[in-house]
């Protein structure tokens, strides 16, 4: 029997071989195909990185070439005699003249007031440009949007005679700068860019590809440019292999298939076979038992229906106070100029507004403020005249009022917040269809309660509570999760950040310490505005007293934060903002930083050396907002604390969110916080000043400033003006700044020096200006 069993292994072996050699032959193929795709897509990527460092050189030449030739321009004969004469339009014609093909020259004044008067028409990249050249004191170069299309632009800072700094600005051909583009060539399979931003200025290869091109790019010295480059993927071989060991497989099976056709003439041609029982019990196998069929119960409603508060009276119009109708929200004293009915007009007008835009739903929220409750109903109600549904979160720090107008989809949101002022003060913050309202919007609010202009209508909308908070933190912890443990003291000032702070630091990994996260609308303890350096002061004590890494507070709605060290040291948002804007420009190369004007002068030279895109522009977080969407800026911040991340968030002021941000940044470096915070360039610098003036007041008194300091007798001699929000000027050694407040009356004022005497210096000019206008009204400097 052994020897039957035998035969018939040999004879299926036989008749086997063929199949055998035939499966192993396609084995092979397939594994010697892929080896061959390897190797090109190897080559594809070597010849790509080739081409890459051949452009990158040409285009740094081309580039130190254009900077040349600018470079003996200014040493022209003609442009000097120009320029000493401070005569702008002789400079600019003297070096059109002399240098061949370019298409615009223009001498602008230091203050670019023409630039900043209409930023977007002028162009943001222009702009950056001619900032960056007085900033850095010395040429250079960017792609502009100029003419209508993508222009090289060219600027030098410069002297205009007696009238002092100025810049000179050059549009020439963007072939100038790309030519040594068209002298490389991308595999058809690659992509290869010029990239500035987020914009590819030109392209060659596989547009698809662009997404993953930073992996490969090249930074282009002395220029916001770099080169990216990007190659299909190198697909691995089968079992993961690569090319080399696909190769090997490869042959190993093509060798077996060539012995296994071979071998067979060796095999027994025909050997007799038994017969076999060929019937055998078919086994169907038992099958699974029928499962119960079970039907779901029906879900219950989330909640038992709501009842919205009751109505408040209708108020006449004309009690309303146009006073409390501000540059960046709606903000009164309760009683007086706030009350329930006159919230039920401004809900009402609110929902007209929305419902122009085809917008129907409404989420509101509230402050920890003792009028919270009552407004809140007014505001509902008055929302609900129009027919719009309001979804009320409750007690809600700001930013996470924004946050569900996001989560829930509606675009709209009313937050019931008096921020930082007084007790007995509060107000309404209002976005409408993703916009906060701002200066006119505001304005027309109160225009449409005043002229009846108002929807009412026959049912009322509907009414629903919700709570996002536990949505929010989930949310951000997904997010942001710290690399090492840090311990933070939490001071809410015992504002309604102290309902999630604690608990949100906690869900990304900080050990917390709470000081004043109890909700009180009376503040007990310190007034919840961390930009006051007295309201800190319980803040770094406790600090000390616990030994923690850090300590951080937030005002009363949570949408400002300010940080004290280890050490006790406070760290001025101008300063955090250098740190957020390193951290977010090494994720999005030459993006868009906005500041305002309060901010350090050391603000710009930083964020143009992380290799972003630096805006000075107008206090207010609504105005600051829409400078985001307007120019596509990925972050944002003032010197009052409002951070604004458009990068892994939502593009509002959250000072909750920031502070999960900064504790994420640190967490990640080898030092100590204090350590990496003291790394901040920093200036001997005064706070924000107020000083005291008559209500109806500071925007004529900063336009008296604004009027002396651009007539013939300037004061400010060898300063730069800027004047896109009060008056700021800027020496080689410092800064001031004098601005009327949106919110009070007023005067803002702050001052910078490399040392304490230029500090001393400016303040002393300013004060020999402000004092003849002022009279007798304390500076406080």
């Amino acid at each position: 029997m052994s020897g039957i069993g035998e035969g018939q292994r040999e004879r299926s072996l036989g008749r086997s071989a063929p199949l055998l050699g035939v499966l192993l032959v396609l084995l092979a193929g397939w594994f010697g195909w892929s080896a061959v795709q390897q190797w090109r897509q190897e080559a594809n990527g070597q010849a790509l990185e080739e081409a890459r460092d051949q452009a990158v050189q040409g285009l740094q030449e081309a580039a130190a070439g254009q900077l040349k030739q600018l470079q003996q321009q200014l040493k022209n004969e003609r442009v000097q005699q120009a320029l000493q004469a401070g005569d702008a339009a002789a400079a600019a014609l003297a070096v059109r003249e002399s240098w061949t093909g370019v298409e615009q020259v223009e001498v602008l004044g230091a203050d670019l007031a023409a630039a900043y008067a209409d930023p977007a028409t002028f162009g943001y990249a222009r702009l950056a440009l001619l900032e960056e050249a007085l900033a850095e004191g010395k040429p250079g170069l960017r792609v502009v949007r100029d003419a209508g299309g993508n222009r090289l632009g060219l600027a030098a800072p410069v002297q205009l005679g007696s009238l002092g700094p100025a810049v000179l600005y050059v549009r020439q051909p963007l072939l100038r700068l790309t030519s040594p583009l068209d002298q490389v060539s991308a595999p058809s399979t690659g992509f290869l860019g010029l990239r500035q931003g987020a914009h590819d200025l030109v392209a060659q290869g596989d547009a698809g590809l662009a997404e993953s091109a930073e992996a490969l790019a090249r930074p282009v010295s002395g220029t916001p440019l770099r080169l990216v480059a990007a190659v299909p993927n190198v697909e691995a071989g089968p079992l993961g292999l690569g090319s080399l060991a696909s190769a090997i497989v490869a042959l190993l099976l093509a060798f077996v298939a060539v012995l296994l056709v071979v071998g067979r003439g060796r095999l027994p041609k025909t050997l007799p076979l038994p017969r076999r029982a060929a019937a055998a019990e078919a086994d169907h196998g038992p099958t699974l038992s029928e499962s119960l069929q079970m039907a779901p119960p029906p879900v219950a409603g989330a909640s038992a229906e709501e009842s919205a508060p009751p109505p408040p009276p209708p108020v006449p119009a004309g009690e309303l106070a146009a006073g409390i109708f501000r540059a960046y929200d709606i903000r009164g004293v309760v009683g007086s100029e706030l009350t329930p009915k006159t919230a039920a007009l401004i809900g009402q007008a609110i929902g007209t507004v929305a419902l122009e835009q085809g917008l129907r739903e409404v989420v509101i929220g509230r402050d920890g403020r003792l009028s919270g409750p009552e407004l809140a109903a007014g505001l509902a109600e008055g929302l609900r005249r129009t027919g719009c549904a309001v979804i009320d979160i409750g007690l809600a720090p700001t930013p996470v009022v924004y946050y569900a107008a996001f989560h829930l989809r509606t675009g709209t949101c009313v937050a019931v917040t008096g921020s930082h002022n007084p007790p007995e003060y509060n107000g309404f913050k209002v976005v409408i269809g993703g916009e906060t309202l701002s200066g006119d919007a505001i304005t027309d609010l109160y225009q449409r309660i005043f002229e009846g202009r108002l929807v009412q209508a026959a049912e009322p909308g509907d009414y629903q509570q919700r709570d996002v908070g536990a949505d929010y933190i989930q949310r951000i912890a997904d997010d942001v999760q710290l690399d090492r443990p840090l311990k933070v003291v939490a001071d809410a000032g015992n504002g309604v950040a102290g309902a999630l702070a604690p608990q949100l630091l906690e869900a990304i990994g900080a050990e917390v310490i709470p000081l004043y996260c109890d909700v009180d609308g009376t503040f007990p303890n310190h007034h919840p505005d961390p930009s006051e350096p007295a309201n800190l002061e319980d803040l770094v004590q406790t600090i000390k007293r616990f030994g923690a890494d850090l300590g951080v507070a937030f005002d009363g709605d949570g949408d400002r934060l300010g940080v004290v060290t280890g050490e006790g040291r406070i760290i001025y948002a101008d300063r955090l903002l250098m740190l957020f804007a390193a951290d977010v420009l090494m994720r999005n190369p030459g993006a868009m930083v906005i500041y305002d004007v309060k901010c350090t002068g050391k603000l710009s030279d930083h964020v143009l050396r992380n290799g972003g895109s630096p805006l000075m522009w107008k206090t207010g977080h609504s105005l600051m907002k829409a400078k985001m969407r307007e120019t596509d800026a990925e972050l944002a911040g003032e010197m009052s604390g409002h951070f604004f991340f458009k990068e892994r968030w939502f593009g509002f002021d959250d000072g909750l969110y920031a502070a999960a941000r900064l504790l994420e940044i640190l967490a990640q470096r080898e030092e100590t916080p204090d350590e990496v915070l003291a790394e901040l360039p920093e200036m001997v610098a005064t706070p924000e000043l107020k000083v005291p003036v008559a209500e109806g007041t500071p925007h004529a008194l900063v336009a008296m400033l604004v009027a002396a300091a651009q007539s013939p007798d300037n004061p400010y001699v060898g300063g730069r003006l800027s004047t896109i929000d009060g008056l700021r000027v800027d020496f080689p050694d410092g800064w001031g700044l004098v601005r009327a407040s949106n919110t009070t009356p007023v005067l803002v004022l702050r001052f910078e020096g490399n040392d304490e005497a230029a500090l001393e210096r400016i303040q002393a000019l300013f004060r020999s200006q402000l004092q003849p206008v002022l009279g007798d009204t304390p500076l406080g400097f």
